[in-house]
């Protein structure tokens, strides 16, 4: 069921495996006049069942977590909502991660930086198409 939002807001959901970054990526964003956090969960298994439920327009998404990591949960995430943006933030530096997130669906490969303006590059990712 999808979280009803104002027409202009931007809902997002957060999946990573560490509190202290879920709770960094929601206090930026709150930041924001448009894009608001609707849920969070902290592994891919627990992110696709939030995902399915709130149908948001964004998933921030992690690689590296346990029980079931991002790119595995990348093509379950993308059948759970299909219109969704998927934008990977991760510390991995590899150009072999990124294109596996790529082709796995991913919208967009970031690697997660204090400097990273999020509300900017998910408003672009909604907006841009």
């Amino acid at each position: 069921m999808k979280q009803t939002l104002p027409a202009a807001e931007i809902g997002v959901v957060v999946i990573d495996d560490r509190a202290e970054i879920r709770e960094l990526i929601e206090a930026q964003l709150a930041q924001s006049t448009r894009v608001r956090v609707i849920g969070a969960a902290g592994d891919g298994r627990s992110g696709i069942e939030t995902v399915r439920q709130l149908q948001p327009d964004v998933v921030l998404l992690d690689l590296g977590m346990p029980t079931m990591d991002g790119l595995e949960a990348l093509p379950l995430l993308r059948s759970a909502a299909p219109d969704a943006k998927i934008i990977v933030l991760s510390g991995f530096q590899e150009l072999s991660q990124a294109q596996q997130a790529l082709d796995a669906g991913a919208h967009l490969y970031l690697e997660k930086t204090l400097s990273l303006q999020l509300a900017d590059v998910i408003e672009e990712a909604v907006d841009g198409d």
